[in-house]
């Protein structure tokens, strides 16, 4: 009976203990406002529209690049070249519809009659869709998130091209699905030996070597090529046994 008292009196008094702790935990600025919930109907609405854009449209290969890339740089110039070829294989190019090698990838299908679609993002410095998005085809959205669903939802392949935090987000986030199995593998393509190459060495000798933080197969999930032909090449050998395609994965 003794030892239950005890026992009792140490759990009061470690309780009494953590109260001072309790009471110093950091709480809100300001009070926060019940249009917070409200916002999930903002985000449902951009699903929505999305899915039943996108549904429309038909396999595609999602591009990815920076905003910042110029027209007369040779990576803008390879991305029209990709998006070209892509059209002549039948596929959609979906890009997030603004400058740089978004729009080169929508500039090369666009002018060999593809179908041409923009995913935009209400951004600072990015200013509307660019010119060469299909009118029936150009979506915007306010959610990142929302945006990611859609590209990675309807692509048969990722190209990706040299680019910023926006495009190593893109490239790792679809990395991670693809590892995890929780969309359908499916060819996801580094365009620039020169800008990659040494980001995979860095996976490969510290990630992996260093840390074992992946898998050895993991390494495969991104090749790295120069040319547009090799783009397509990829893909086409990716393809040539599946007689239906289909979404990524089911919501």
């Amino acid at each position: 009976m003794v030892a239950n008292c005890t026992c009792i009196m140490v759990e009061k008094s470690n309780e009494n203990n953590a109260v001072p702790h309790r009471q110093n935990m950091k709480k809100w600025g300001k009070e926060l406002k019940g249009e917070n919930s409200w916002t999930m109907f903002k985000v449902i609405s951009e699903f929505v529209e999305g899915f039943e854009s996108l549904n429309q449209i038909g396999p595609c290969i999602s591009i990815f690049g920076s905003a910042r890339t110029k027209p007369d740089d040779p990576y803008y110039k390879k991305a029209v070249d990709i998006a070209r070829l892509l059209t002549e294989e039948g596929f959609g190019v979906i890009t997030g519809g603004g400058p740089g090698i978004m729009e080169a990838g929508n500039k090369g299908a666009s002018l060999y009659g593809g179908k041409s679609v923009g995913l935009n993002i209400d951004l600072p410095f990015e200013q509307g869709s660019n010119q060469y998005v299909d009118y029936d085809k150009n979506l915007n959205f306010r959610y990142f998130f929302v945006r990611k669903v859609m590209f990675v939802k309807y692509a048969q392949a990722f190209v990706v091209l040299p680019g910023g935090f926006g495009t190593m987000d893109e490239l790792f986030e679809v990395l991670t699905l693809v590892q995890t199995n929780k969309i359908s593998s499916l060819p996801i393509i580094l365009v620039g030996k020169k800008f990659w190459t040494g980001l995979k060495g860095w996976i490969q000798t510290v990630m992996l070597g260093e840390e074992n933080n992946i898998s050895p197969k993991d390494l495969d999930l991104m090749p790295i090529v120069e040319e547009a032909e090799e783009v397509i090449e990829i893909i086409r050998e990716f393809y040539q046994n599946k007689e239906k395609l289909g979404p990524n994965y089911e919501l």
